[in-house]
């Protein structure tokens, strides 16, 4: 099989949004990722196992590119002494546990700093999902199939079937393969039409190839581990530790905050007016998206912020008409926006795998995301989840909720 990551831009921009604040702020931090397949039937041959470590070793011969690191350098909020740290920068092979247990299921896990670990996400996820679908089906069917769906997407797009206001394609993770990821981006730059307006990809690599906006802010991991990393601080209150670091970081720029990481309402207790006003608005990741998006207009609101000038970038599980309902419903509330991962990436008459990397310890300690809809954490340790919910409850039962 060809190698499958072929450049270290091919990572969705949030890890290096994340990264030059990890790399200024929290160098020394320490964390573990595991690997979780949620589909109950799928398992792994031991010759998937094998090409999925032959991919990762070549990943991890990759470096930065001159041209590359001045891609990255003409972005605004990027600054130099990252790029520098990028131009020395790269991945460990030996960062990796890459098994097959005994039910035939993938273990994968990484574990060194987090400036590393959290690159290694995206494309350990990409490898994974290709080589799967390489290796156990009639790939070239199933790109085929791909083609013929994208094709009739992008015709309803241009068609102005959908109103899909701005919206990106998010697919990197769990897209069907690189081509399959190349070819909806350029078709969708294609379709044109004033209700949908494609902004561009959080690949980074695509982006800088096809001339396209790359999008991306933040992940859970940020409010995870600068939350919970620090053993002195109280996990109920990392969404306030995390804003805190960004803002810091960025100031007023490339300032979109995630809301679900231990839960909205406890996101609102520290999303005050100074939060509220510096960042330019708030992703939906879990939870019904209407209700999350009124949720969201009546906190503006309350804190005397227009919403209007607010952007709400919904990115769960969406495809065209979900999106359409959404944007429809919010039209002239606020400014809607989508990213839209396997829909666009990975739609064949195959069922895509629901495969996900995440970051389960930092600094030695168990690290939890407790989301608005079960099913999306993932701890090793019932013990610290537990603890979590209760910090989480004590803090909304006894403290005084205040707007500045």
């Amino acid at each position: 099989m060809e190698q499958i990551i072929k450049s270290l831009l091919e990572n969705d921009l949030y890890k290096f949004s994340m990264g030059q604040a990890i790399y200024h702020q929290y160098s020394d931090y320490k964390t573990t990722w595991s690997f979780k397949c949620r589909n109950e039937d799928v398992r792994f041959s031991k010759e998937v196992v094998e090409e999925i470590r032959r991919q990762v070793k070549l990943y991890c011969g990759l470096r930065f590119t001159e041209d590359e690191l001045n891609y990255l350098n003409d972005i605004r909020w990027i600054k130099g002494s990252y790029v520098d740290f990028l131009r020395i920068w790269q991945p460990r092979y030996d960062d990796f546990l890459i098994e097959l247990g005994d039910d035939g299921r993938l273990i994968m896990e990484t574990s060194g700093t987090w400036l590393s670990t959290s690159m290694y996400e995206v494309p350990a996820l990409a490898i994974v999902n290709e080589v799967y679908f390489r290796m156990n089906y009639d790939y070239d069917e199933l790109y085929k199939e791909f083609i013929r769906k994208a094709d009739e997407k992008c015709a309803k797009v241009a068609s102005g079937e959908y109103e899909l206001n701005s919206y990106s394609e998010f697919g990197l993770r769990r897209r069907l393969s690189g081509e399959a990821q190349e070819y909806i981006v350029t078709k969708l730059k294609e379709a044109k039409n004033p209700l949908s307006r494609y902004v561009g990809t959080s690949n980074v690599y695509l982006a800088k190839k096809y001339d396209l906006t790359p999008v991306g802010t933040m992940a859970h991991e940020w409010i995870m581990c600068v939350g919970q990393g620090d053993h002195k601080h109280n996990p109920a209150y990392s969404n306030y530790y995390a804003l805190d670091a960004w803002v810091k970081e960025y100031s007023v720029l490339n300032g979109t905050a995630l809301t679900d990481t231990i839960t909205t309402e406890c996101f609102l207790r520290d999303f005050r007016l100074t939060f509220a006003t510096l960042f330019s608005g708030v992703r939906h990741d879990s939870s019904d998206p209407i209700e999350w998006g009124e949720k969201m207009l009546e906190h503006y609101k309350k804190l005397g912020i227009d919403p209007i000038n607010k952007t709400f970038l919904f990115s769960d599980s969406l495809n065209f008409e979900k999106a359409t309902m959404i944007c429809r419903h919010f039209k002239d509330k606020c400014k809607v926006a989508f990213g839209i991962g396997t829909y666009l990436s990975n739609d064949t008459s195959v069922a895509p795998l629901n495969i996900v990397m995440k970051v389960t310890k930092c600094n030695g300690q168990d690290v939890a995301k407790i989301s608005d809809v079960d099913g999306k954490s993932m701890c090793k340790n019932q013990e610290y989840v537990d603890y979590l919910q209760r910090s989480i409850e004590w803090r909304m039962k006894n403290e005084v909720a205040k707007d500045v």
